[in-house]
């Protein structure tokens, strides 16, 4: 079991939802986990009851993962980390388009450039993004959101040909809704919030996508599990809609 061949892992946007709950799993397992995160408090908890490393750190800080990098060589890197500020193209305000980016998108890559070569130097290593199923369908108001996670999804892709002939593996996990506080972050904390997108729904836990992200690094050496896609039972992306002009050619 390629567990056994892995020593530490470092997790971003570690705090809370997927990514403390990937913490634990990997904790669980033996790994040495670094954990990243913004929020101090929640950060700290979450070290002292898993006895993970913490790392009081914006993702978007280079100067920091880049020293954190230099000092420990990770052997699983999980890019959870994302924000989301819901709107369309036509309403999209400069800041939150440039957030998204730095976010979403250049952090993961600074991450991959800063890792993926001591993995393949050592012939082995494995990295999970965490994308979304808004990287393959279409949905309204969010378009830096889609635009970011398209390009996390094709740069899963690109990793596997950047380090093709080693043993370092790639996997994307696509999540649909799933039951974490995320809609707080991004909508507000509130009832509303709550009733709008989690209760009454049968949805998949934080630690259902921790025991997948476990299934695809658990898997033999020779088996990369390269997308998975995860939503659900009662939802489904995609759709199709017309509509007709509001002002008809004369």
């Amino acid at each position: 079991m390629p567990f056994a061949d892995y020593t530490t892992a470092l997790v971003t946007g570690a705090s809370s939802g997927i990514g403390a709950a990937v913490v634990r799993r990997l904790r669980a397992e033996g790994l040495q986990v670094h954990a990243i995160a913004r929020s101090r408090d929640a950060l700290h908890a979450l070290a002292e009851e898993s006895g993970c490393i913490p790392h009081v750190l914006d993702v978007t800080d280079l100067q920091g993962l880049t020293r954190l990098t230099k000092e420990v060589a990770f052997d699983v890197l999980v890019n959870n980390a994302g924000v989301d500020k819901p709107r369309s193209i036509l309403k999209a305000e400069p800041e939150d388009i440039d957030l998204l980016v730095d976010v979403n998108l250049r952090a993961v890559l600074h991450l991959c450039r800063l890792v993926v070569p001591g993995m393949v130097a050592r012939d082995r290593g494995h990295v999970i993004n965490i994308s979304s199923i808004a990287a393959a369908y279409n949905f309204g108001g969010n378009s830096t959101y889609h635009a970011t996670k398209a390009a996390v999804s094709m740069l899963s892709r690109q990793l596997r040909i950047d380090a093709f002939g080693k043993r370092v593996r790639v996997t994307e996990i696509c999540p649909g809704r799933v039951a974490t506080d995320i809609f707080a972050h991004v909508h507000g904390d509130s009832k509303e919030t709550y009733e709008r997108f989690v209760e009454g729904f049968e949805l998949p836990q934080a630690e259902d996508i921790a025991n997948a992200i476990g299934f695809a690094i658990a898997a033999p050496i020779a088996v990369n599990i390269g997308h998975m896609e995860i939503t659900p039972t009662l939802q489904v992306p995609g759709g199709l809609s017309t509509t007709r002009p509001e002002h008809p050619k004369a």
